[in-house]
């Protein structure tokens, strides 16, 4: 059993910052990629950053200059620094990572972890 854990969102105001973190727990025998998805009220879940299964970074067009992706592979830990946030970055934001346990390989998702940015 696989398990993702977010934590680090919350209310900021526009030009703040925040910083989000995913824990990857259980079976793993190894992280394909890893990454940030987001879903805003009424819109559908998109792509933040991810970390690819070649170990490059895909950005957002949105997010490009502003957000920092980065990892701690020993801790099967991913980040998403977001700076410069503005009101359309508002959103529930989703850890997502592609994992093959010691039996099979499976997309999984964190609970998501709310980011409320106001204007």
């Amino acid at each position: 059993q696989v398990r993702l854990v977010e934590s680090g969102g919350g209310l900021v105001q526009a030009g703040g910052s925040l910083r989000l973190s995913c824990v990857a727990s259980g079976n793993i025998f190894r992280i394909n990629a890893m990454g940030w998805y987001r879903q805003a009220p009424e819109k559908q879940r998109e792509l933040v950053a991810i970390f690819t299964e070649l170990r490059s970074t895909n950005y957002a067009d949105s997010v490009k200059g502003r957000f920092a992706i980065s990892r701690d592979n020993a801790k099967n830990t991913v980040y998403l620094q977001m700076n410069a946030l503005n009101p359309d970055d508002t959103g529930i934001y989703y850890c997502y990572a592609d994992i093959n346990t010691h039996f099979a390989r499976s997309n999984y998702w964190g609970q998501g972890t709310q980011v409320t940015v106001s204007s």
